[in-house]
């Protein structure tokens, strides 16, 4: 994978003005309507657009400049990370093992155990405590994804490829062996496989949206439920239609003998093309409602709605005829 600072021709310490100076610049060099038909440039557009979508963003930014093109599994290393410090001894029946920051104040040492450790005979002399065991859900995984507008419609699905931490099939999960650690997991108790999972995402999603896959985030401790896989969604821009919420808006022509004397005219949707009708003397600008022809709604029964706002034709060139006509209408005031 190209370097993302490379492709846009920056430093690495570029600031976010002139990481868009170099993404607007490469973008109206590269873009397909300046190149059609050009495979090459085609390809050229999408890793830029590809570097910028990661490097305008602070937080993905910090995660590649850690981890490289392993970013996207910044969540899921960090958070293997932050469980070096919860091991669980082979043969102690699933009770968590603190490190010293995990007691904090020694002063609150009670309450600290009483926590994890139940009181028998009244707390006296000789009083047994018996070992609660603890268990924690696993954290939920978060990756972008990037749809179209014709995918947002219609609901599509994306194969994801992740990180599947499992306990380690050398030490059974315990991150020891005979008292040293597990060579094989470093001593974490669990191992790294990359997977593919296909995961559907549902019509109506907007950017923003989340999808939640139950189950498939990072395995829990002492038993507890794996946590949740989670796409963040983002929609990319259409070249003809603006979204609003679940409406859309649109732009079309409409040649000026019909926007005088009516007539119909074509507006495209996402899925086909319908015809409008046109009545006499319709302004520049105005905006018609299609209902139903917009976004299906998220979750919900139904569709918003399309805006078509008309934009008046003016015929590039005109004969001698069609001057006369018009020097016509002129002197009668029109």
């Amino acid at each position: 994978m190209a370097d993302f600072y490379e492709t846009l021709g920056v430093k690495r310490d570029a600031s976010e003005k002139e990481l868009r100076a170099a993404y607007r610049r490469l973008a109206r060099r590269y873009h397909p309507d300046v190149n059609p038909g050009d495979k090459a440039a085609e390809a050229k557009f999408k890793e830029i657009n590809a570097a910028y979508e990661v490097l305008s963003d602070a937080e993905k930014r910090r995660k590649y400049d850690k981890y490289g093109d392993k970013w996207e599994y910044a969540d899921q290393i960090e958070e293997a990370q932050r469980q070096r410090g919860a091991r669980f001894a082979s043969g102690n029946g699933g009770f968590q093992t603190f490190e010293i920051n995990d007691l904090g104040d020694l002063g609150d040492l009670g309450s600290v155990f009483s926590q994890f450790f139940g009181r028998g005979g009244g707390g006296g002399a000789g009083t047994r405590t018996r070992a609660r065991p603890f268990s924690r859900r696993g954290a939920d995984v978060e990756q972008p994804v990037e749809v179209t507008l014709e995918e947002a419609y219609h609901g599509t699905t994306r194969t994801v490829e992740m990180l599947s931490h499992d306990a380690c099939p050398t030490c059974g999960g315990s991150g020891e062996i005979a008292g040293a650690t597990c060579h094989a997991c470093g001593g974490d108790g669990v191992v790294a496989r990359p997977r593919r999972l296909e995961v559907k995402i549902p019509p109506g999603v907007a950017t923003g949206s989340r999808v939640r896959v139950a189950g498939e985030g990072q395995p829990g401790i002492g038993g507890g439920a794996k946590g949740d896989l989670i796409l963040s969604i983002r929609v990319r821009p259409h070249p003809r239609f603006e979204r609003r919420g679940d409406d859309l808006y649109e732009d079309i022509d409409v040649p000026l003998t019909v926007a005088v004397l009516g007539g119909e005219a074509e507006v495209p949707t996402v899925t086909a093309k319908v015809m409008l009708k046109i009545p006499p003397l319709t302004q520049n600008g105005r905006v018609f409602k299609l209902s139903g022809l917009g976004m299906p709604r998220l979750g919900r029964e139904g569709k918003g709605d399309l805006h078509a706002r008309v934009r008046v034709r003016l015929p590039e060139r005109i004969d001698d005829r069609q001057r006369a006509l018009f020097e016509q209408l002129r002197a009668s005031g029109l």
